[in-house]
């Protein structure tokens, strides 16, 4: 017969397996071309976008680019660099500066109809949002925001993509205009690239480059103590 596990025990086991993985992850650089299935990359995505976000405007957005066309002109936003021309798959996280002045009351609807949210919090937050972004302290820091969201939906991708098997590697040098050309949002000023993405299964293996120790970069009440 088997034992059900208490919650402590469940916790416990949670713990060890996402603290194993986020050990054992590593960014990648070469990929081989086995395509990533599609029912797979669906629910990564999926896992990517259940990361928190201000205000829950899931101000970010996920782009899959796997076809030859796109791939290539990722591949020359990013000056030629061996990942995004090798790995399947590209995700693209764009994050949307101008969430807070859209209509989102699907998530305003969404989380009071299941609970989550009273009749009133769910009616006042859409008004607590525009008067957050409206403060002229923030003034300009919309796109700041907006590409927050979007990297915390990035890093669960990375976890969660590795926990599956595959690889990923977070990039920062491509040209944010060629980048916006490739996937079709040219002169758009409220979307930004947060991030490149290569996803697909590994053909390389990567030894861990070590980190500082916590006693350089752990610090209590203020900085330096």
């Amino acid at each position: 017969m088997e034992l059900e596990l208490s919650s402590a025990e469940r916790h416990a086991a949670d713990h060890a397996t996402v603290s194993r993985v986020i050990r054992s992850r590593r960014s990648v650089r070469h990929y081989l071309p086995d395509p990533v299935p599609d029912s797979l990359l669906q629910e990564l995505v999926e896992l990517a976008l259940e990361a928190p976000s201000s205000f829950n405007l899931q101000a970010r957005s996920v782009v899959v680019v796997a076809g030859e066309q796109g791939r290539k002109a990722l591949t020359a936003a990013t000056g030629g660099q061996p990942h995004p021309q090798e790995a399947p798959v590209t995700l693209v996280f764009v994050a949307e500066s101008g969430a807070w002045r859209e209509d989102r009351d699907d998530i305003w609807e969404q989380a009071r109809d299941s609970g989550a949210w009273s009749e009133r919090f769910a009616a006042d937050l859409p008004g607590a949002a525009r008067a957050f972004y409206e403060d002229p302290r923030r003034a300009g820091l919309e796109r700041e925001f907006a590409v927050k969201d979007a990297m915390i939906a990035a890093s669960f991708l990375m976890i969660a993509a590795h926990a599956a098997g595959l690889a990923t590697s977070p990039m920062n040098g491509w040209d944010e205009a060629e980048v916006k050309e490739a996937i079709g949002i040219a002169g758009r000023d409220d979307l930004h690239i947060a991030l490149l993405l290569p996803l697909g299964r590994p053909a390389e293996t990567r030894l861990h480059p070590g980190r500082r120790s916590s006693a350089m970069t752990l610090h209590r009440e203020t900085y330096g103590r």
